[in-house]
Protein backbone atom coordinates (compact mmCIF):
# COMPACT_ATOMS: atom_id res chain seq x y z
CA UNK A 1 0.00 0.00 0.00
CA UNK A 2 1.93 3.41 -1.03
CA UNK A 3 2.37 6.68 1.75
CA UNK A 4 -0.55 8.13 -0.37
CA UNK A 5 -3.12 5.96 -0.06
CA UNK A 6 -2.24 5.13 3.49
CA UNK A 7 -2.29 9.02 4.34
CA UNK A 8 -5.57 9.42 2.48
CA UNK A 9 -7.45 6.75 4.47
CA UNK A 10 -6.13 8.05 7.42
CA UNK A 11 -7.63 11.47 7.07
CA UNK A 12 -10.80 9.35 5.37
CA UNK A 13 -11.20 7.69 8.74
CA UNK A 14 -11.01 11.32 11.28
CA UNK A 15 -13.64 12.90 8.70
CA UNK A 16 -15.66 9.73 8.83
CA UNK A 17 -15.03 9.86 12.58
CA UNK A 18 -16.12 14.21 12.07
CA UNK A 19 -18.90 13.60 10.32
CA UNK A 20 -20.39 10.70 12.62
CA UNK A 21 -20.26 12.95 16.03
CA UNK A 22 -21.76 15.79 13.87
CA UNK A 23 -24.53 13.35 12.89
CA UNK A 24 -24.61 11.92 16.19
CA UNK A 25 -25.11 14.75 17.70
CA UNK A 26 -28.03 16.33 15.44
CA UNK A 27 -29.84 13.12 15.71
CA UNK A 28 -29.25 12.97 19.78
CA UNK A 29 -30.53 17.26 19.61
CA UNK A 30 -33.86 15.35 17.51
CA UNK A 31 -34.50 12.77 19.58
CA UNK A 32 -34.04 15.46 22.41
CA UNK A 33 -36.48 17.66 20.92
CA UNK A 34 -39.29 14.99 19.61
CA UNK A 35 -39.84 13.74 23.66
CA UNK A 36 -39.97 16.99 24.89
CA UNK A 37 -42.57 17.93 22.19
CA UNK A 38 -44.50 14.48 22.18
CA UNK A 39 -44.52 13.99 26.14
CA UNK A 40 -45.77 17.88 26.36
CA UNK A 41 -48.18 17.55 23.58
CA UNK A 42 -49.40 14.15 25.37
CA UNK A 43 -49.74 15.53 29.10
CA UNK A 44 -51.69 18.50 27.30
CA UNK A 45 -54.33 16.74 25.34
CA UNK A 46 -54.61 14.12 28.66
CA UNK A 47 -55.32 17.21 31.08
CA UNK A 48 -57.53 18.65 28.52
CA UNK A 49 -59.84 15.88 27.64
CA UNK A 50 -59.93 14.82 31.54
CA UNK A 51 -61.82 17.77 31.92
CA UNK A 52 -64.24 17.31 29.50
CA UNK A 53 -66.55 14.94 31.31
CA UNK A 54 -69.48 17.77 31.19
CA UNK A 55 -69.64 17.29 27.82
CA UNK A 56 -70.63 13.57 28.11
CA UNK A 57 -72.63 14.29 31.55
CA UNK A 58 -74.80 16.17 28.72
CA UNK A 59 -74.88 14.19 25.99
CA UNK A 60 -72.99 11.36 26.35
CA UNK A 61 -70.89 9.73 23.95
CA UNK A 62 -72.00 10.75 20.93
CA UNK A 63 -71.73 14.19 22.25
CA UNK A 64 -68.31 13.40 23.31
CA UNK A 65 -67.46 12.15 19.69
CA UNK A 66 -69.39 15.44 18.12
CA UNK A 67 -67.06 17.37 20.52
CA UNK A 68 -63.99 15.14 19.32
CA UNK A 69 -64.93 15.85 15.24
CA UNK A 70 -64.85 19.54 16.12
CA UNK A 71 -61.57 19.63 18.01
CA UNK A 72 -59.86 17.48 14.55
CA UNK A 73 -56.74 16.19 15.79
CA UNK A 74 -54.64 16.90 18.79
CA UNK A 75 -50.93 17.76 18.12
CA UNK A 76 -48.93 14.71 18.88
CA UNK A 77 -51.16 12.82 19.56
CA UNK A 78 -54.38 10.14 17.67
CA UNK A 79 -57.85 10.20 20.20
CA UNK A 80 -60.16 7.30 20.19
CA UNK A 81 -63.24 7.35 21.72
CA UNK A 82 -64.60 3.71 22.43
CA UNK A 83 -67.78 2.19 24.13
CA UNK A 84 -68.00 -0.18 27.22
CA UNK A 85 -68.31 -3.03 24.00
CA UNK A 86 -64.41 -1.56 22.72
CA UNK A 87 -66.47 -0.11 19.82
CA UNK A 88 -64.78 2.50 17.83
CA UNK A 89 -66.87 5.49 17.79
CA UNK A 90 -64.31 8.00 16.63
CA UNK A 91 -60.54 8.18 15.69
CA UNK A 92 -58.63 11.22 15.02
CA UNK A 93 -58.41 12.29 11.20
CA UNK A 94 -54.77 11.83 9.66
CA UNK A 95 -52.75 14.91 10.06
CA UNK A 96 -52.24 17.14 7.15
CA UNK A 97 -49.14 18.12 7.66
CA UNK A 98 -46.14 16.64 5.29
CA UNK A 99 -49.64 14.25 3.98
CA UNK A 100 -48.05 10.82 2.95
CA UNK A 101 -44.61 10.94 3.66
CA UNK A 102 -42.58 9.21 6.58
CA UNK A 103 -39.46 9.22 8.30
CA UNK A 104 -37.39 6.08 7.48
CA UNK A 105 -37.72 3.68 9.89
CA UNK A 106 -34.56 3.04 11.42
CA UNK A 107 -34.30 7.20 11.85
CA UNK A 108 -37.84 6.55 13.76
CA UNK A 109 -37.17 3.91 15.71
CA UNK A 110 -33.89 5.98 16.95
CA UNK A 111 -35.45 9.51 17.69
CA UNK A 112 -38.83 8.27 18.38
CA UNK A 113 -39.81 8.43 22.52
CA UNK A 114 -41.13 5.36 24.05
CA UNK A 115 -44.41 6.48 25.49
CA UNK A 116 -47.37 4.00 26.76
CA UNK A 117 -50.79 4.85 25.82
CA UNK A 118 -52.88 6.71 28.10
CA UNK A 119 -56.59 6.10 29.13
CA UNK A 120 -59.44 8.15 30.09
CA UNK A 121 -62.45 6.50 31.87
CA UNK A 122 -66.10 7.30 31.07
CA UNK A 123 -69.45 5.49 32.93
CA UNK A 124 -70.04 3.87 29.57
CA UNK A 125 -66.46 3.69 27.35
CA UNK A 126 -63.00 4.95 27.35
CA UNK A 127 -60.99 7.70 25.74
CA UNK A 128 -57.40 6.14 24.64
CA UNK A 129 -54.75 8.73 23.64
CA UNK A 130 -51.81 7.56 21.42
CA UNK A 131 -48.59 9.46 21.37
CA UNK A 132 -47.80 10.08 17.80
CA UNK A 133 -44.35 11.45 16.99
CA UNK A 134 -44.27 10.70 13.71
CA UNK A 135 -44.47 14.70 12.30
CA UNK A 136 -42.15 15.77 14.72
CA UNK A 137 -39.49 12.82 13.49
CA UNK A 138 -40.27 14.26 9.84
CA UNK A 139 -39.28 17.28 11.02
CA UNK A 140 -36.09 16.24 12.28
CA UNK A 141 -35.36 14.05 9.11
CA UNK A 142 -36.09 17.18 6.83
CA UNK A 143 -33.60 19.05 9.02
CA UNK A 144 -31.15 15.73 9.11
CA UNK A 145 -31.07 15.45 5.96
CA UNK A 146 -29.38 18.22 3.89
CA UNK A 147 -26.89 18.09 6.68
CA UNK A 148 -26.71 14.15 5.44
CA UNK A 149 -26.13 15.74 2.03
CA UNK A 150 -23.34 18.11 3.16
CA UNK A 151 -21.37 15.35 4.92
CA UNK A 152 -21.62 13.34 1.92
CA UNK A 153 -20.87 15.97 -0.24
CA UNK A 154 -17.77 17.60 1.92
CA UNK A 155 -16.67 14.08 2.41
CA UNK A 156 -16.18 13.33 -1.32
CA UNK A 157 -14.52 16.30 -2.39
CA UNK A 158 -12.16 16.52 0.85
CA UNK A 159 -10.89 13.26 -0.05
CA UNK A 160 -10.19 14.57 -3.29
CA UNK A 161 -8.66 17.56 -2.24
CA UNK A 162 -6.47 15.63 0.23
CA UNK A 163 -5.41 12.93 -2.63
CA UNK A 164 -4.50 15.23 -4.98
CA UNK A 165 -2.79 17.99 -2.32
CA UNK A 166 -1.22 14.72 -1.03
CA UNK A 167 0.03 13.78 -4.72
CA UNK A 168 1.28 16.90 -5.24
CA UNK A 169 3.16 17.06 -1.62
CA UNK A 170 4.43 13.31 -2.33
CA UNK A 171 5.55 14.23 -5.38
CA UNK A 172 9.76 14.71 -4.40
CA UNK A 173 9.52 10.83 -3.25
CA UNK A 174 9.12 9.84 -6.99
CA UNK A 175 12.16 11.58 -7.24
CA UNK A 176 13.86 9.93 -4.30
CA UNK A 177 12.76 6.50 -5.28
CA UNK A 178 14.02 6.81 -9.03
CA UNK A 179 17.37 7.75 -7.30
CA UNK A 180 17.63 5.51 -5.33
CA UNK A 181 17.19 2.86 -8.43
CA UNK A 182 19.52 4.65 -9.90
CA UNK A 183 22.13 4.06 -7.43
CA UNK A 184 20.91 0.16 -6.92
CA UNK A 185 22.13 -0.03 -10.49
CA UNK A 186 25.29 1.36 -9.94
CA UNK A 187 24.86 4.98 -11.15
CA UNK A 188 26.15 6.49 -8.03
CA UNK A 189 26.88 9.72 -9.58
CA UNK A 190 23.01 10.39 -9.09
CA UNK A 191 21.84 13.63 -7.73
CA UNK A 192 18.37 15.16 -7.52
CA UNK A 193 17.55 18.45 -8.58
CA UNK A 194 15.94 21.19 -5.85
CA UNK A 195 12.48 19.79 -4.91
CA UNK A 196 9.90 21.67 -3.91
CA UNK A 197 8.62 22.93 -0.33
CA UNK A 198 11.03 22.76 2.78
CA UNK A 199 10.89 19.34 3.66
CA UNK A 200 11.49 18.14 -0.56
CA UNK A 201 14.83 20.66 -0.41
CA UNK A 202 15.59 18.76 3.34
CA UNK A 203 14.77 14.86 1.91
CA UNK A 204 16.68 16.48 -1.84
CA UNK A 205 19.96 17.41 0.49
CA UNK A 206 19.85 14.60 2.43
CA UNK A 207 19.99 12.32 -0.54
CA UNK A 208 22.40 14.42 -2.10
CA UNK A 209 24.64 14.17 1.02
CA UNK A 210 23.90 10.32 1.05
CA UNK A 211 24.81 9.91 -2.63
CA UNK A 212 28.40 11.32 -2.02
CA UNK A 213 29.34 9.75 1.00
CA UNK A 214 28.08 6.31 -0.70
CA UNK A 215 29.98 7.26 -4.13
CA UNK A 216 33.14 8.61 -1.99
CA UNK A 217 33.07 4.82 0.08
CA UNK A 218 32.51 2.95 -3.31
CA UNK A 219 35.49 4.90 -4.51
CA UNK A 220 37.82 5.11 -1.66
CA UNK A 221 37.00 1.08 -1.55
CA UNK A 222 38.46 0.89 -5.24
CA UNK A 223 41.49 3.25 -4.43
CA UNK A 224 41.77 0.65 -1.75
CA UNK A 225 41.65 -1.98 -3.41
CA UNK A 226 44.12 -0.87 -6.12
CA UNK A 227 46.61 -0.01 -3.48
CA UNK A 228 46.60 -3.52 -1.78
CA UNK A 229 47.25 -4.95 -5.39
CA UNK A 230 49.92 -2.24 -6.21
CA UNK A 231 51.25 -3.33 -2.35
CA UNK A 232 51.29 -6.66 -2.91
CA UNK A 233 52.97 -6.31 -6.64
CA UNK A 234 55.47 -4.36 -4.94
CA UNK A 235 56.11 -6.92 -1.61
CA UNK A 236 56.25 -9.49 -4.66
CA UNK A 237 59.03 -7.59 -6.74
CA UNK A 238 60.40 -6.41 -3.41
CA UNK A 239 60.89 -10.27 -2.65
CA UNK A 240 62.23 -11.01 -6.15
CA UNK A 241 64.78 -8.38 -6.19
CA UNK A 242 65.59 -9.98 -2.05
CA UNK A 243 66.08 -13.12 -3.61
CA UNK A 244 67.66 -11.69 -6.68
CA UNK A 245 70.47 -10.19 -4.65
CA UNK A 246 71.03 -12.55 -2.64
CA UNK A 247 71.66 -15.23 -5.47
CA UNK A 248 74.11 -12.76 -6.82
CA UNK A 249 75.64 -12.36 -3.22
CA UNK A 250 75.95 -16.32 -3.47
CA UNK A 251 77.45 -16.13 -6.90
CA UNK A 252 80.03 -13.09 -5.68
CA UNK A 253 81.44 -14.85 -2.78
CA UNK A 254 81.77 -18.05 -4.42
CA UNK A 255 83.74 -15.98 -7.29
CA UNK A 256 85.53 -14.40 -4.34
CA UNK A 257 86.31 -17.92 -2.54
CA UNK A 258 87.22 -19.81 -5.67
CA UNK A 259 89.19 -17.20 -7.63
CA UNK A 260 90.46 -14.50 -5.62
CA UNK A 261 91.18 -17.08 -3.13
CA UNK A 262 92.98 -19.01 -5.47
CA UNK A 263 95.07 -16.19 -6.30
CA UNK A 264 95.82 -15.15 -3.11
CA UNK A 265 97.16 -18.99 -1.74
CA UNK A 266 99.10 -18.99 -4.85
CA UNK A 267 100.56 -15.08 -4.25
CA UNK A 268 101.41 -16.45 -0.49
CA UNK A 269 102.89 -19.68 -2.07
CA UNK A 270 105.61 -17.52 -4.39
CA UNK A 271 106.42 -15.44 -1.65
CA UNK A 272 107.26 -18.30 0.96
CA UNK A 273 109.47 -19.87 -1.97
CA UNK A 274 111.11 -16.21 -2.51
CA UNK A 275 111.39 -16.36 0.98
CA UNK A 276 113.40 -19.38 1.51
CA UNK A 277 115.64 -18.71 -1.33
CA UNK A 278 116.78 -15.70 0.22
CA UNK A 279 117.06 -16.73 3.26
CA UNK A 280 120.71 -15.93 4.58
CA UNK A 281 121.71 -14.59 1.14
CA UNK A 282 119.38 -11.40 0.47
CA UNK A 283 118.10 -9.96 3.69
CA UNK A 284 116.30 -7.06 1.67
CA UNK A 285 114.41 -9.70 -0.70
CA UNK A 286 113.68 -11.79 2.47
CA UNK A 287 112.00 -9.03 4.09
CA UNK A 288 110.39 -7.86 1.02
CA UNK A 289 108.88 -11.64 0.49
CA UNK A 290 107.53 -11.45 3.95
CA UNK A 291 105.98 -8.01 3.73
CA UNK A 292 103.85 -9.91 0.32
CA UNK A 293 103.28 -12.91 2.29
CA UNK A 294 101.54 -10.63 5.00
CA UNK A 295 99.66 -8.43 2.61
CA UNK A 296 98.73 -11.90 1.30
CA UNK A 297 97.20 -13.02 4.72
CA UNK A 298 95.48 -9.75 5.32
CA UNK A 299 93.82 -9.83 1.53
CA UNK A 300 92.49 -13.58 2.72
CA UNK A 301 91.37 -12.58 6.09
CA UNK A 302 89.60 -9.54 4.50
CA UNK A 303 88.42 -11.49 1.82
CA UNK A 304 87.09 -13.99 4.31
CA UNK A 305 85.16 -11.36 5.93
CA UNK A 306 83.54 -10.31 2.80
CA UNK A 307 82.51 -13.48 1.96
CA UNK A 308 80.84 -13.94 5.26
CA UNK A 309 78.58 -10.50 4.39
CA UNK A 310 77.64 -11.28 1.52
CA UNK A 311 76.71 -14.47 1.98
CA UNK A 312 77.29 -16.68 4.94
CA UNK A 313 78.51 -19.81 3.99
CA UNK A 314 76.65 -21.68 7.52
CA UNK A 315 73.24 -20.64 6.08
CA UNK A 316 73.99 -22.94 2.77
CA UNK A 317 75.68 -25.42 4.62
CA UNK A 318 74.33 -25.73 8.17
CA UNK A 319 70.87 -24.23 8.22
CA UNK A 320 69.57 -21.31 10.25
CA UNK A 321 70.41 -22.39 13.37
CA UNK A 322 74.19 -22.70 13.07
CA UNK A 323 74.04 -19.74 11.30
CA UNK A 324 72.66 -17.54 13.57
CA UNK A 325 74.90 -18.97 16.42
CA UNK A 326 77.59 -18.31 14.07
CA UNK A 327 76.92 -14.90 13.36
CA UNK A 328 76.49 -13.64 17.40
CA UNK A 329 79.31 -15.90 18.04
CA UNK A 330 81.39 -13.91 15.81
CA UNK A 331 80.02 -10.81 17.21
CA UNK A 332 80.97 -11.84 20.83
CA UNK A 333 84.42 -12.39 19.70
CA UNK A 334 84.89 -8.73 17.71
CA UNK A 335 83.26 -7.34 20.75
CA UNK A 336 84.43 -8.56 24.10
CA UNK A 337 82.52 -6.39 26.30
CA UNK A 338 79.16 -7.42 24.84
CA UNK A 339 76.97 -9.95 26.87
CA UNK A 340 74.57 -11.80 23.72
CA UNK A 341 71.57 -14.26 25.06
CA UNK A 342 69.91 -16.28 21.89
CA UNK A 343 66.85 -18.35 22.40
CA UNK A 344 66.75 -20.44 18.98
CA UNK A 345 64.56 -23.24 18.61
CA UNK A 346 66.05 -26.35 17.06
CA UNK A 347 63.51 -26.58 14.06
CA UNK A 348 64.88 -23.88 12.36
CA UNK A 349 66.76 -26.02 9.49
CA UNK A 350 63.43 -27.22 8.00
CA UNK A 351 62.17 -23.74 7.14
CA UNK A 352 61.94 -22.21 3.78
CA UNK A 353 65.46 -20.94 1.95
CA UNK A 354 64.01 -17.29 1.47
CA UNK A 355 62.06 -17.42 4.80
CA UNK A 356 65.45 -18.43 6.22
CA UNK A 357 67.85 -15.91 4.73
CA UNK A 358 65.13 -13.21 5.67
CA UNK A 359 65.46 -13.82 9.18
CA UNK A 360 69.52 -14.04 9.35
CA UNK A 361 69.27 -10.47 7.48
CA UNK A 362 66.99 -9.66 9.88
CA UNK A 363 68.86 -10.67 12.66
CA UNK A 364 72.36 -9.59 11.38
CA UNK A 365 71.41 -5.83 10.66
CA UNK A 366 69.66 -5.77 14.25
CA UNK A 367 72.31 -6.80 16.10
CA UNK A 368 74.78 -4.22 13.89
CA UNK A 369 72.39 -1.54 14.67
CA UNK A 370 72.90 -2.30 18.10
CA UNK A 371 76.61 -2.46 18.19
CA UNK A 372 77.34 0.66 15.34
CA UNK A 373 74.50 2.99 16.21
CA UNK A 374 73.75 2.16 19.97
CA UNK A 375 76.54 1.09 21.69
CA UNK A 376 74.50 -1.84 23.58
CA UNK A 377 75.96 -3.94 25.91
CA UNK A 378 74.01 -6.44 26.24
CA UNK A 379 71.82 -7.84 23.15
CA UNK A 380 68.72 -10.74 23.50
CA UNK A 381 67.34 -12.23 20.65
CA UNK A 382 64.56 -14.85 20.90
CA UNK A 383 62.72 -16.74 18.38
CA UNK A 384 59.72 -18.99 18.50
CA UNK A 385 58.11 -21.19 16.31
CA UNK A 386 54.69 -22.65 15.98
CA UNK A 387 52.55 -24.57 13.16
CA UNK A 388 51.43 -20.96 11.53
CA UNK A 389 53.48 -18.45 12.29
CA UNK A 390 57.02 -17.54 13.57
CA UNK A 391 57.91 -14.52 15.91
CA UNK A 392 61.79 -13.21 16.43
CA UNK A 393 62.54 -10.59 18.98
CA UNK A 394 65.80 -8.58 19.14
CA UNK A 395 65.94 -6.28 22.18
CA UNK A 396 69.04 -4.24 23.45
CA UNK A 397 70.40 -1.64 25.87
CA UNK A 398 71.63 0.89 23.94
CA UNK A 399 71.16 4.47 23.29
CA UNK A 400 68.52 4.22 20.58
CA UNK A 401 65.76 6.29 20.61
CA UNK A 402 62.92 5.21 18.35
CA UNK A 403 61.46 8.83 16.70
CA UNK A 404 65.08 9.17 15.61
CA UNK A 405 65.02 5.86 13.63
CA UNK A 406 61.83 6.46 12.01
CA UNK A 407 62.56 9.93 11.44
CA UNK A 408 66.00 9.78 9.89
CA UNK A 409 65.18 7.08 6.80
CA UNK A 410 68.02 4.96 8.02
CA UNK A 411 68.42 2.51 5.00
CA UNK A 412 68.74 -0.77 7.59
CA UNK A 413 65.64 -0.09 9.48
CA UNK A 414 63.42 0.16 5.86
CA UNK A 415 65.26 -3.21 4.61
CA UNK A 416 64.30 -4.86 7.17
CA UNK A 417 60.89 -3.82 7.48
CA UNK A 418 60.39 -4.67 3.74
CA UNK A 419 61.67 -7.95 4.08
CA UNK A 420 59.28 -8.97 6.74
CA UNK A 421 56.17 -7.51 4.95
CA UNK A 422 57.52 -9.03 1.50
CA UNK A 423 56.67 -12.46 3.03
CA UNK A 424 53.26 -11.64 3.90
CA UNK A 425 54.90 -10.63 7.72
CA UNK A 426 54.65 -7.62 10.32
CA UNK A 427 57.69 -5.47 11.70
CA UNK A 428 57.60 -3.20 15.27
CA UNK A 429 59.94 -1.09 16.66
CA UNK A 430 59.40 -0.12 20.09
CA UNK A 431 61.03 1.70 22.44
CA UNK A 432 62.51 0.27 25.86
CA UNK A 433 62.54 2.14 29.13
CA UNK A 434 65.17 3.39 30.72
CA UNK A 435 67.01 2.65 27.19
CA UNK A 436 67.08 0.34 24.63
CA UNK A 437 64.94 -1.02 21.56
CA UNK A 438 63.16 -3.73 20.96
CA UNK A 439 62.48 -5.07 17.50
CA UNK A 440 59.50 -7.60 16.99
CA UNK A 441 58.49 -9.07 14.12
CA UNK A 442 56.04 -11.76 13.08
CA UNK A 443 56.48 -13.93 9.88
CA UNK A 444 54.21 -17.02 8.50
CA UNK A 445 55.90 -20.20 8.31
CA UNK A 446 56.78 -21.56 5.66
CA UNK A 447 58.63 -25.06 5.26
CA UNK A 448 60.83 -26.26 2.91
CA UNK A 449 59.30 -28.97 0.34
CA UNK A 450 59.48 -32.83 1.38
CA UNK A 451 61.77 -34.19 -0.88
CA UNK A 452 64.51 -30.69 -0.14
Amino acid sequence: MSLRLQVNLIITALMAIFASVLIGLQIDNTRRSVHEEVVGANVVATQLLSRMQWVYGSSGLAGMADFLNQVGRIRANEVELRDDQNKLIFNSPPSAYKVGRQAPDWYTSIVSPPLSPKEIRLPNGRLVLHADASRAVLDGWDDLRPMLWMVLAGFVLGNAVVYALMGRALKPLHHVVQGLRDMADGNYGIRLTALTGREGRQIGAAFNHMAQSVQDSIEAKRQAREAALALAENRELTQIIQNRIELERGAISRELHDELGQQVTAIKSVGLVIARRAAGNDPAIEQSARLVINCADQIYDGMHRLIAKLRPLALDHFGLHDALRDLLGECQLQHPHLVINAHLPESLDTLDDALATAIFRIVQEAVNNALRHAQAKHIEVRMSVAAQSLQLEVVDDGAGVVLQFESSGRYGLSGMRERAQALGGSFQLNQVHPTGVWIQVNLPVIRKPAHA
